[in-house]
């Protein structure tokens, strides 16, 4: 117990100094306020943005933003489709992608029978990297699980469908996702990856904010003279102070465990604002680890003493333009010009704005060595550990290190906020569970989440106690919060939509404390009202469906899968549960048919399995039974109600 509370004490110091905040003295530059901040200020589309600056538009939509996502065509796609294969060794599906005229199709197949073909229709990403696929239908996206490594030019699984947890069709691609690789589409409240229309491409005013203020102000007046002072109609990143530029860049080349604050959504940030507003990104930190993530750019140049050199230039700058001596994303990068239209020696000239001597240059390094390529040793390429068959430039600036990846345990120091100083401790909390829940479930995270919700206001509390009981299974404890809050005040203190669908996970979660205790009156309040939050979250109603048919309401609960399958034609839950019922009701060919259409989408499907074979014995079928229990235990080799139930046929 004593090593518990020195662990989470130890936990507790190392966010107290893990993020320094290198904001400038910014009084000048900040007397006024960008208009795309102002609360009405719309966004007017790249296409407006466009009549003015053509040249610049043209040049953008070759970059590697501005090919970010695309309507899946033969002339967006990198890959080679001369043997386009994929093999998941661990569950047996294997993949193929094949162009039929200038439409893009995956096939899944499974011995010994199953194939299933879905048509690709974006491509999301440049190609620099990676082209990865995504399908839609009825408004919902979904990711393939196919990606091309364009480096490696290798067909494989998408990074997190290794090892046993390929989703198939199903990785549901939200906000979260859509908010970095795409500009912001037009997004369905109450869903979770439901959308009206989708824009192509990152534009301009991801990095510029929304432009209604200045095309307006520049189609009256005449244009400020930039030379001289700030437009403040429009955000131009390279003059905003240091940390509001790398906001705008960490907004998307940050990636890792993020949070939202309360009442914020992955459309809220604009460039100009404070990103630690809406969001805080954690990640885990090990003691003497050397690794790091693909989108982890500006966290890593933070770390770069040139970095932090830079910072003592802005800092004792006492001009309108502190910025000029900063060394920052847009020092080396043009967000305007592609990468492969840059000339190598811009990157070169940017070191040597104060690395400008040769003679210097050359009396720090060995006599053999080249000195016209900073790069290749100073920010080495290598893999990253997210992303497979990628090698991308670690932005950590410094002289060269001998990497070695140590065998073994690493040792854990903490979950770190990269963006903000110091996020409260229901944010810490929050990403503890995200942790547990998203990335890896070890037992440790749930432990430092107990002690951050312990040091969170009671008022505060009652949601991270809900998601931290429903996590670890421990309905008592749930239930017993629950019965001090009252249902229907819960119901009534969680009430309001949102695009991440808080308030009705809060409902859903309480609702499964009822239901797998055995309290379906309670359970269908709660589901119900979630569902009526986010009627587009179909395992909600899925779950409210149970719930009925458990109360014996079957009709209810009938109409309610049927609405379901309408919706969604491919939610295989559905048609488990519909089936099931109408073999309640005698009508065994009804049922039969659903299950079959539901095997077209989940050939291994365990509750689906136990259905057909229960399906089976309810018509008398025992060797067609045996037939789907030795199905079933191929799959699962201890299931044990298969097991048993062969045996119940043995003896018969």
């Amino acid at each position: 117990m004593r090593s518990l509370i020195l662990l989470l004490i130890l936990v507790t110091l190392f966010f107290a100094g893990c993020v320094t905040d290198v904001t400038s003295d910014t009084s000048v530059i900040n007397r006024q306020v960008y208009m795309g901040l102002f609360p009405d200020a719309k966004y007017v589309g790249m296409s407006t943005c466009a009549t003015c600056h053509q040249a610049i538009y043209e040049s953008f939509l070759r970059t590697g933003m501005g090919q970010s996502f695309k309507v899946a065509q033969r002339n967006k796609s990198v890959a080679d489709f001369s043997k386009a294969d994929v093999a998941d060794t661990t569950t047996g599906y294997e993949y193929h992608a094949q162009w039929d005229k200038d439409s893009l199709f995956v096939t899944e197949r499974l011995v010994p029978d199953h194939q299933f073909t879905k048509q690709v229709n974006y491509i999301v990403g440049s190609g620099q990297h990676t082209n990865s696929h995504l399908w839609l239908q009825n408004g919902y996206l979904y990711q393939v699980p196919m990606t091309f490594y364009s480096q490696k030019r290798k067909w494989d699984l998408p990074p997190g469908f290794e090892g046993g947890n390929n989703t198939r069709f199903d990785r549901k691609i939200g906000l979260e996702c859509m908010a970095c690789h795409n500009a912001f589409p037009d997004f369905i409240m109450g869903s979770e990856n439901k959308y009206r229309s989708l824009p192509q491409g990152i534009n301009c005013e991801r990095c510029h904010g929304p432009g209604s203020y200045h095309v307006k102000l520049r189609s009256e007046s005449p244009p400020v003279d930039t030379a001289k002072e700030i437009d403040y109609s429009i955000v131009n990143p390279a003059k905003l102070p240091v940390e509001r530029q790398f906001d705008i860049c960490q907004r998307c080349h940050l990636q890792g465990n993020t949070v939202l604050k309360p009442n914020r959504s992955f459309f809220d940030f604009k460039p100009g604002d404070t990103l630690s507003k809406y969001l805080s990104v954690f990640v885990p930190r090990y003691a003497d680890d050397e690794t790091f993530i693909m989108a982890s750019h500006a966290e890593r140049l933070k770390m770069s003493k040139c970095f932090n050199a830079s910072l003592k230039h802005v800092q004792n700058d006492r001009t309108l333009k502190p910025y000029k001596n900063a060394l920052t994303c847009v020092t080396c990068h043009n967000p305007h010009k592609s990468v492969k239209e840059t000339n190598a020696n811009v990157f070169n000239e940017a070191c040597q704005k104060c690395h400008n001597s040769k003679q210097q240059l050359a009396s720090q390094h060995a006599p053999d060595k080249q000195i016209n390529n900073c790069i290749s040793c100073h920010m080495p390429a290598s893999g990253s550990i997210d992303i497979p068959h990628v090698s991308v430039h670690d932005h950590y600036i410094r002289v060269p290190v001998k990497r070695e990846l140590k065998e073994g345990i690493k040792r854990f120091k903490g979950l770190c906020a990269v963006n903000e100083k110091q996020p409260n401790n229901a944010i810490k909390a929050q990403a503890y569970l995200n942790q547990y829940e998203k990335f890896e479930p070890d037992p440790m995270y749930l432990d430092s989440a107990a002690h951050f919700i312990g040091q969170t206001e009671k008022t505060k509390r009652v949601e991270l106690e809900i998601r931290y009981y429903f996590i670890k299974k421990d309905y008592n404890s749930l239930l017993n919060l629950l019965k001090r809050i009252g249902v229907d005040s819960l119901i009534h203190q969680f009430k309001n939509t949102s695009f991440d669908n808080h308030d009705a996970w809060v409902l859903y979660r309480a609702g499964e404390a009822f239901y797998a205790t055995g309290n379906y009156v309670f359970a269908e309040k709660l589901y119900a009202a979630a569902s009526l939050l986010a009627p587009f979250n179909l395992e909600f109603k899925n779950k409210l469906g149970s719930a009925l048919a458990m109360r014996g309401k079957k009709e209810v609960a009938i109409a309610l899968y049927e609405e379901i399958l309408t919706e969604q034609p491919w939610f295989v839950p559905a048609y488990t549960s519909l089936g099931y019922l109408r073999m309640l009701q005698g009508n065994t060919s009804e049922a039969i048919r659903l299950y079959q259409n539901g095997l077209k989408y989940d050939p291994i499907n365990m509750q689906l399995l136990m259905n057909i074979t229960g399906y089976y014995l309810y018509t008398n079928n025992k060797k067609e039974a045996e037939i789907w229990l030795r199905k079933i235990l191929k799959v699962d080799p201890k299931n044990q109600q298969a097991i048993q139930a062969l045996k119940t046929i043995a003896h018969r």
